[in-house]
């Protein structure tokens, strides 16, 4: 389903709706307490018909593999934000790198809080998404691979649409916390990116956790 605060037009959008849905129902009480609860029942069903039928509407289909990369040439696009950095990642990373000569892009999402993204307020987001992004190209660049980056959209699955327009990759790399403590699980992003994008798409589980403990531990 599309986001719909993606812009700043959406997110005023909102706002006016939200004065306006709010507005009909005091009318509605001030003539009668019957009818500001009738006017309530009828907007808020009205709100989830809506809801529901964008969200069909606006499934996404499967989406067309990007043409094949040049004989001798690998492009994998690695999809990652608080994991980005982690040496699980990069260890996947290096090893399908090393196969032959290939090119990666690493896409980092700049995730936002629900009130920062409705006021379009993003700057403090994708700043912290680049320090994360320049920490793993350095990681990675240490290790041999001259890696590239960018900053992403705050949905993930949009943010590997967008790159693939650019970067047409032979395979995805997505990365995550392990389960119970990543949100992108919980929303099910691997597997809705196996359902929309016609590439092989690996997973990988990194635990920060745990590789801090054994960094300590050495």
């Amino acid at each position: 389903m599309r986001n719909p605060f993606r812009s700043e037009a959406d997110a005023y959008r909102l706002v006016w709706l939200t004065i306006g849905y709010f507005v009909l129902i005091v009318v509605g009480a001030l003539i009668n307490v019957w009818v500001g609860v009738a006017v309530f029942v009828v907007e808020t069903a009205v709100v989830v018909w809506w809801v529901f039928l964008r969200r069909g509407e606006e499934a996404e289909p499967p989406r067309e593999a990007p043409a094949p990369s040049p004989e001798g040439e690998h492009r994998i696009l690695v999809v990652a934000n608080e994991t980005v950095a982690g040496r699980s990642l990069r260890d996947e990373v290096v090893g399908r790198a090393q196969e032959g000569d290939a090119e990666v892009l690493v896409v980092t999402p700049a995730l936002n809080t629900r009130i920062r993204h409705w006021t379009s307020d993003e700057d403090t987001a994708r700043a912290a998404a680049q320090i994360r992004l320049d920490e793993s190209l350095a990681s990675l660049s240490t290790d041999g691979i001259d890696a590239r980056g960018v900053v992403g959209d705050d949905d993930p699955l949009q943010a590997i649409e967008d790159s693939l327009r650019m970067f047409p990759a032979d395979e995805i790399v997505v990365s995550t916390h392990p389960p119970g403590r990543s949100n992108w699980l919980e929303h099910g992003i691997v597997e809705r990116a196996g359902e929309r994008f016609d590439l092989p798409i690996t997973h990988v589980v990194v635990d920060l956790e745990r590789e801090a403990e054994a960094r300590r531990s050495a």
